[in-house]
This record gives structure tokens, sequence and C-alpha cells, in this order.
């Protein structure tokens, strides 16, 4: 069985662990000597040594460094629109283990919400957080809160999910350049906000001849990218 892995906020010699963590760890039925890993969330991972644990902290002993941690050639970010209920969860979770560097929240036209609480932000980022312990990344992928569309700015390539369009993601994606790929809400993007983000330089790519969800679409787009085996 792999060793359990563990965010901490830096690799150092010696890494101590709050209440939650080390709650967690016994848990998992794990003692003094046992080993984990640890990650940084920013792409640094380690072997570690669970020195100390009892109810309040744990503290770890850093092992030896681990490389070749799968990530893709650029930086991958989703920008998607504000979703009702949990489904922003269930993007944010997916979108960590497909890959994702970055989630940027928007508010659009037809959003299916204005904005977005303080504490359902914070659950969003500890969602990523644990799927990045789950798909044993080494990167946890930020989750920005929300901006409006017409504020949203990009580096390299943007790809917006549009019914009707005929080019492909994969036709015309590179890795010379960070990506970007942005999918709307329940009812899509608005012709207008399409038109005004192409005016800016984005690509609107096709999902196919089927109509997919909100909450689909993200993984949809992010798969096509998978896919390619990067």
């Amino acid at each position: 069985m792999a060793p359990h892995r563990v965010r901490v906020d830096a690799l150092a010699p010696e890494m101590t662990l709050g209440p939650r963590e080390a709650r967690h760890l016994h848990v998992l039925r794990l003692r003094e000597g046992d080993e984990v890993r640890v990650f940084d969330g920013r792409g640094a991972e380690a072997g570690a040594t669970v020195a100390l644990l009892d109810d309040l902290r744990a503290v770890l002993t850093l092992g030896e460094r681990l490389s070749g941690t799968a990530e893709t050639p650029q930086p991958v970010t989703l920008a998607v629109a504000l979703l009702k209920g949990d489904k922003l969860a269930d993007v944010v979770r997916a979108a960590t283990e497909l890959g994702a560097a970055r989630v940027q929240l928007l508010v659009t036209r037809h959003a299916d919400a204005r904005e977005i609480g303080a504490q359902k932000l914070l659950r969003l980022r500890r969602v990523a957080e644990e799927a990045s312990k789950q798909s044993r990344r080494a990167v946890t992928p930020e989750v920005l809160a929300p901006v409006p569309l017409t504020e949203l700015t990009w580096e390299g390539q943007l790809f917006v999910a549009q019914p009707g369009s005929t080019d492909r993601l994969t036709d015309r994606l590179s890795w010379d350049t960070p990506v970007t790929v942005l999918t709307g809400p329940e009812g899509g993007l608005a012709d207008a906000e399409v038109t005004e983000l192409i005016g800016r330089g984005a690509v609107a790519v096709t999902l196919g001849p089927r109509i997919l969800r909100a909450e689909t679409a993200p993984v949809a787009l992010l798969g096509a990218i998978v896919a390619t085996g990067v």
C-alpha cells in the first residue's frame, strides 16, 4: 500500500502539523516511526517519518526528496462559471484529478449564482487539497475567488466550450504556452460573451454533438487534454 500523503506548507528538515491533521493520522492508525509522504502543493514531494504523534500535533522528519511527479508541460487553468449546490465541489475535485493547476471561478451573465461565501470558497480549496492527496499529485490547484467574465485575464491560449463550434481543442492545443479552458453555466454563455472573448484571442471549441451539463463540460475539456497523453 502506498504511504499516506500529507500536505505541508513547505518541505523542511522537521515539519509540525496541527490537531486536524494529527487526528487524521490517528484515524489511519499511524504511529511514531511510520513512513508517510509530504508535498507542498507547489510540486515538491518527499518521504518523511512520523517522529511524534499526539492529540495536538504531529512532527515529521524529512526523508528523501522525490522527483518525476506527473504534471502537464505548461500549467492548465480551468475557468468555470459559478454553479449551484455541490456541483462546484465535484468540478474542483475532477479538475484536480485531471491535472489542472488552477481553478478560476467566474460570474457570467447566466451564472447560477452571483457570488460565493468565504466558507464555501474555503471548502472548495480543501476539496482540491484532498483530491491532490488522493490522486498522488504534488501540486494542489489554486481555487481563486470569482471575477466577472469581462475581467478575466489569461496567459497563452484560451479555449471556450461553445456548442456549434467546429474546432476541436486537441487540434488547436499547443504546449508552447500556458492553457486555459473555459466553460459556462447551465444555459451556456451569452453570444455577446463568447464574441467578446474571441475578440480578445480566445478560440471556441466543440465538445461534440451533444449538449453537456455545466458540471460535465469542464471534465470533458480537461479529459480531452489528458487523452493527449501528457
